[in-house]
């Protein structure tokens, strides 16, 4: 069985979730500044102006699967491309602070799912260039 681009973006939106779940749970707003900047844009109560915010990111993820990615419209290339470049950051950013600080840093234990993900999705990506969309 081959895996398709369609399965691997539904995997990136799936670790996207499990992602912001354990950014959450180890509280990322309480030790990374912008984290703790932009959930306070959404709320005075930093865990809540997290949650909203990563909810919001999370239920974005999913509708660019479904309408974007999984029916192929034609804008799904760069959909794929945004997301996996934004993604593939996400994941490098999550392990070098973690390596940085030499401890835990929240979100580093899902991090290498975002960065397989989006490797083998920019890898298609690559390979699709002035060809067809095929899925």
């Amino acid at each position: 069985m081959q895996i398709g681009t369609s399965e691997l973006f539904l995997g990136l939106a799936i670790s996207r979730a499990a992602h912001s779940i354990e950014e959450f749970y180890f509280r990322l707003f309480d030790v990374f500044a912008p984290a703790r900047y932009l959930s306070g844009l959404i709320s005075e109560n930093l865990a809540l102006g997290f949650a909203v915010g990563n909810a919001l990111v999370v239920t974005f993820a999913f509708w660019t699967y479904f309408f974007r990615v999984r029916p192929a419209v034609g804008s799904a290339t760069a959909w794929i491309w945004a997301w996996s470049l934004v993604e593939l950051g996400n994941g490098i950013g999550h392990i070098f602070f973690a390596v940085d600080a030499g401890a835990y840093f929240p979100g580093v234990y899902t991090a290498p799912f975002l960065l397989v993900f989006s490797l083998a999705l920019l890898y298609w990506a690559v390979r699709m260039v002035d060809r067809p969309l095929v899925y």
